[in-house]
């Protein structure tokens, strides 16, 4: 009897790492209706983002004075920053555009829904320019949009 081997082909290595990398990650607000996201858990997670993106700022000015020692850690830093500016946008989009915020509202509070859209955009736009720059006022603008954004949307 011949055991078969349990290394993998390549064309299966190969079909296994093209599938990982062409299916996008599940999301953590999947726009399926089950209940598990808290709005304060939610308005925690914008936080935690968004300290990090200001440490992350903090770090790479720091070690930019010496970046070809530092190089490594540099790079890091920015993606790091990156990837906590991006999950600010998609869990503003994810989360709150698509499920939280309610079309309806324009009739009945018509000014408190615009401003709730008008804060959301800010975040998505500050998001952006945290991605862009190293400037920490960006991050402490976030930072004071997410909790006006938070009173304007607990106080419905």
């Amino acid at each position: 009897m011949k055991l078969k081997s349990i290394i993998p082909s390549p064309l299966t290595f190969v079909a296994a790492l093209t599938f990982s990398v062409l299916i996008p990650n599940a999301q953590a607000h999947c726009e399926v209706p089950c209940g598990i996201y808290s709005d304060e858990t939610v308005f925690t997670d914008l936080n935690t983002h968004q300290a990090t993106i200001e440490k992350a700022m903090v770090q790479i000015n720091e070690l930019s004075k010496n970046p070809s020692k530092n190089g490594n850690q540099l790079t890091r830093w920015i993606n790091n920053k990156e990837i906590h500016a991006t999950k600010i946008q998609e869990i503003v989009a994810q989360y709150f555009l698509t499920q939280r915020i309610k079309t309806d509202e324009a009739n009945t509070n018509k000014e408190a829904y615009i401003l709730k859209l008008t804060q959301l955009h800010q975040i998505t736009v500050l998001a952006m320019k945290c991605k862009q720059t190293t400037d920490p006022l960006n991050a402490q603008e976030l930072h004071k949009v997410i909790n006006a954004f938070k009173s304007s949307y607990t106080n419905k």
